[in-house]
């Protein structure tokens, strides 16, 4: 297990929130479209019961163009 495993939708939204996002939008089916008009920068989060796997939320990051250390530490 990576240091990205185990975080749940909720875990992932409270922390791109503190990251500068904002809901933007629903997209297809359970996904929703999150903005930051800080840096211009848009990701598609999953919302799931469970656990988001660790390679959907390294996507994830890299479409919020945020730092894995970043967001683990806010």
């Amino acid at each position: 297990m990576g240091k990205l495993s185990g975080f749940k939708y909720r875990e992932i939204i409270k922390k791109l929130k503190k990251n500068g996002f904002e809901f933007h939008r629903q997209a297809a089916g359970s996904h929703e479209i999150w903005y930051n008009s800080n840096n211009n920068k848009y990701t598609t989060i999953p919302n799931h019961s469970g656990d988001i796997p660790e390679g959907t939320l390294r996507a994830i990051l890299k479409q919020a163009d945020l730092d894995v250390d970043l967001f683990l530490n806010s």
